[in-house]
């Protein structure tokens, strides 16, 4: 029996109809058993994850989302978080590169009309795009201007994950008249863009984050897919499920990475280190602290993933509702997500920080690598605070306030 491992989600159409989800789920373990083998020299090293995303393309990985009709493969959502929190386990860095990548590349069903993410999506099927950028609020955002033949882009975009690698930017931007925010798809290659991978973090190196200037840049119309305003009047409430999508995949990718360095951990413990109790034999189960500190974690492992699930299943749900769906029905699902969303940082950060004082003064060693999953979570957890989701829960538990509509970073 392995640690906390990921709960299979709501059963959707192709777990009925066959090999679909099994078939995606043995691809992530293939590709996070190749991604864990060489994980610790590939971070160490933290190159720009070219050949790691080449890993995802030739996998398949990349169009899972997209339906088979438009190439890709078919696959929903609870398929999408169980391969994302498979491959953190291995390396979250690129797991949190692929999260970005199924979010903003299935953004285009929240934000415009079903035939125009239709093209969007088969264009990206074809071409084995993979996604870039981000469509969290900034200050200030990027400027959309309106020109005679479409539109020009201005501006700058900090860091934003996997910008070094895509081949498709999706980025948030205001229109220069009005202010509204707008989600916007940008081709990296195109003149006026220039990509700086200045982000320098301690860890999640591997991410491809860096920050992007537009200079001029021009957007064809088809490349505004639609708006991002929290007003409700314009903010439809399948649109607003987006914040809980993209929040739910930083919950997978958080477990990923707690479940990561318990198992590794577990199977270094296995393997006859006892690291503060020499007396004991060599491999011993009975080494009372190290049995104690397992227990702990599993338990909030467990737990958090329990809640995941919840969450999970609630935001399946309001997808498959789809334009029934409503603003009460969001709040509710929100406000899970943001359970959940804290309950997996708190078993990230406690399971990535003990599991070294488990394994002891031997995972200071850099070639072991035990620090990175520490310096991983710690880095995702740093974007992705959860203190403002821990008030939006109390906000609607004590008065019944909606949570906002914000997008994950």
């Amino acid at each position: 029996m392995g640690v906390a491992t990921a709960p299979s989600g709501p059963t959707s159409e192709s777990d009925r109809t066959g090999p679909g989800r099994a078939h995606w789920l043995r691809v992530a373990r293939e590709t996070a058993d190749d991604l864990a083998t060489d994980a610790a020299a590939r971070e160490q090293a933290g190159k720009a994850p070219f050949d790691e995303v080449s890993r995802l393309r030739e996998s398949g990985l990349l169009t899972l989302l997209i339906p088979a009709e438009l190439g890709g493969g078919g696959a929903d959502w609870p398929t999408a978080y169980a391969v994302v929190r498979d491959i953190a386990a291995a390396d979250g860095a690129i797991g949190q590169l692929l999260g970005c990548h199924y979010f903003l590349s299935w953004s285009a069903r929240f934000f415009t009309e079903p035939a125009h993410a239709a093209q969007v999506e088969r264009l990206s099927a074809a071409e084995q795009w993979c996604w870039g950028g981000g469509l969290a609020r900034q200050d200030p955002p990027p400027t959309l201007a309106r020109t005679a033949t479409g539109h020009v882009l201005d501006g700058r975009q900090s860091y934003a994950t996997g910008v070094l690698v895509a081949d498709r930017l999706a980025v948030r931007a205001a229109r220069a008249d009005t202010g509204e925010p707008l989600a916007v798809v940008v081709d990296p290659a195109h003149h006026g863009v220039g990509i700086d991978g200045d982000a320098d973090t301690f860890g999640q190196r591997l991410a491809a984050g860096g920050s992007v200037e537009f200079d001029a840049v021009p957007v064809a119309a088809d490349a505004v897919l639609g708006s991002l305003s929290a007003d409700e009047d314009v903010l439809t409430p399948l649109t607003a499920l987006a914040s809980p999508v993209g929040r739910l995949l930083s919950i997978q990718l958080r477990l990923g990475m707690a479940e990561g360095v318990l198992a590794e951990a577990r199977e270094y413990s296995r393997a006859g280190h006892s690291p503060w109790h020499p007396d004991w034999p060599v491999g011993s189960p009975q080494d009372p602290q190290v049995l104690t500190s397992y227990g702990e974690l599993t338990v909030l492992t467990r737990s958090a993933s329990a809640l995941a699930a919840q969450a999970l299943e609630a935001v399946h749900g309001g997808l498959v509702r789809c334009d029934d769906l409503t603003y009460d029905e969001y709040a509710e699902i929100s406000v899970l997500v943001a359970m959940a969303e804290a309950a997996a940082s708190k078993a990230a950060q406690e399971s990535t920080a003990r599991a070294l004082d488990i394994i002891g003064a031997r995972s200071a060693s850099s070639r072991l690598g035990f620090d990175r999953f520490w310096r991983n979570a710690r880095t995702h957890t740093l974007y992705e605070p959860v203190a403002h989701r821990l008030r939006d829960v109390g906000d609607y538990f004590l008065n019944g306030t909606h949570p906002p509509f914000v997008l994950p970073v």
